[in-house]
């Protein structure tokens, strides 16, 4: 049994395999497979299991910023011969393999799907609980402005904005958040940054309206200050829970 250290983009060739029936499993971080035709294979995660076999990988990648590491298990101690062996690519600077016996070749995938949905489920429940208190925080927000005399009639001398859809609008745009992260946690190789950039660009964005809605100072100031209240509970949430998930 041996351990392999990927660091932060790292990149080690398979040339071909030592072992024969050997069984690699994510310990940390995220692994991605490179297959032999060049084109990128499976992203696995934490506790994802997969095969030491020739199945057609060349190389194994880090595309996070952390390092990354596999453990090795071989089921006998009898090796098969080969006339291969593998080799680690210069990255500058940035790999690193660390072993506890000289051996070891990465094939494919085997079960990447059951730590995933896993992932996927808690990524949910804590999205869940991130948007009630979002929702709550909003909803006490807006109680207190109107409170202090803010009016939020839209426009101005318009119809009010009830208190209750101040908590239906938070709600929807949060189960939105919550969409996109799950969706970058699937399908991206850095969830975490990618989710941080987008929610931060989206609520750049929502702040456009209330400045457009022709609505008094005072309530396009709250208004402004409401959208900002959602995203400081959701962003750090749902980026701290990702980091979490691909760590």
């Amino acid at each position: 049994m041996w351990t392999l250290a990927l660091r932060g983009g790292a990149r080690v060739a398979v040339v071909a395999a030592e072992w024969c029936d050997a069984f690699g499993v994510v310990t940390r971080g995220r692994v991605q497979l490179e297959l032999r035709d060049g084109e990128p294979g499976p992203v696995l995660g934490r506790d994802a299991g997969f095969w030491l076999r020739g199945t057609g990988v060349r190389a194994l990648r880090n595309p996070g910023r952390r390092t990354a590491r596999v453990r090795i298990v071989t089921p006998r101690a009898v090796t098969c011969q080969s006339t291969h062996s593998v080799r680690q690519l210069p990255n500058d600077g940035a790999n690193d393999m660390n072993s506890m016996n000289d051996t070891g070749v990465v094939a494919g995938p085997a079960s990447g799907q059951t730590s995933r949905t896993h992932r996927l489920r808690r990524l949910a429940g804590t999205g869940f609980i991130a948007t009630l208190a979002a929702m709550v925080a909003t909803t006490l927000a807006a109680a207190f402005a109107q409170a202090v005399g803010v009016d939020f009639e839209i426009p101005d001398g318009g119809e009010t904005i009830p208190l209750p859809g101040f908590a239906v609008v938070t709600g929807f745009f949060s189960v939105v958040g919550v969409v996109i992260a799950a969706a970058l946690l699937r399908w991206s190789a850095r969830p975490a940054e990618r989710f941080v950039w987008t929610a931060v660009s989206l609520t750049a964005i929502s702040l456009v309206p209330p400045l457009l809605s022709g609505a008094n100072t005072a309530t396009t100031t709250a208004l402004l200050g409401l959208h900002l209240v959602p995203a400081a509970v959701m962003i750090p949430t749902l980026a701290r829970s990702l980091r979490t998930r691909t760590d």
